[in-house]
């Protein structure tokens, strides 16, 4: 399960655009911590280079942070990072405040195993990943790190879909009402490749002596005429 990290951060007492740009100067980025049972938010500022390497870290959206802010913490899950387009640097980020009882939304990644023991994969099949993660309700405090995929068995044309991966207890996908597909076994064309008889196979003997001699027959008769009608000599 995804452990709660600790983000240092300060109070920043200006909102805007102004106040954002100001902040960025300071070597920081502009962020908000918004909603719980609270009602309110909160505008806070986080060193640059440290949120850099938590977001490369990886998962950082579906992480619980507890953000010390001056003694005080907040715990709460990143929602959005605005980032820089050219560079990719993060200029702004939202947080959601959560409890300890919560239920967040979050997007769990998927991780296959077991490819060499696909005879589909063997056969020379591809692995069509629908979904690199699935989004589900869960507890704050239970996020799972990822969902395991078997991959065992699966022959070209299978199918893996949400109701074989085993949730843990109080984790449910956002998607309730159908049973959706996270990866297929594909042919290499993109089909499923079963294997059917060879066209153009040899046809049995009896077939192959009759289509022989309608020829022969065709030509006979079409002598037959020519013969008839060959000029008489004179007595």
């Amino acid at each position: 399960m995804a452990q709660a990290n600790v983000i240092k951060a300060s109070a920043r007492p200006a909102s805007g655009k102004g106040a954002a740009r100001a902040v960025r100067r300071t070597g920081n980025v502009p962020a908000v911590v918004y909603g719980g049972d609270e009602g309110t938010t909160d505008t806070i500022q986080i060193d640059a280079n440290d949120l850099f390497i938590m977001i490369k870290r990886g998962r950082f959206l579906s992480t619980v942070f507890n953000i010390d802010v001056g003694g005080r913490t907040l715990r709460a899950i990143p929602r959005d990072v605005q980032l820089d387009p050219v560079k990719d640097f993060p200029l702004h980020v939202d947080f959601q405040r959560i409890g300890a009882d919560n239920r967040v939304r979050v997007g769990v990644p998927v991780r296959f195993i077991n490819e060499a023991l696909s005879p589909g994969l063997k056969r020379g099949g591809v692995l069509n990943v629908v979904r690199h993660e699935v989004e589900v309700w869960c507890p704050a405090d239970k996020i799972p790190d990822h969902f395991e995929i078997d991959l065992t068995g699966l022959a070209i044309g299978r199918s893996v879909h949400i109701s074989a991966v085993a949730l843990p207890e109080g984790v449910k996908p956002t998607i309730a009402d159908r049973d959706f597909t996270i990866a297929t076994i594909a042919g290499t064309g993109g089909k499923d490749e079963e294997e059917t008889p060879a066209a153009g196979a040899a046809a049995p003997a009896g077939d192959a002596a009759k289509g022989a001699a309608a020829p022969a027959a065709k030509a006979a008769a079409s002598a037959a005429p020519a013969a008839k009608e060959a000029p008489k000599g004179k007595k």
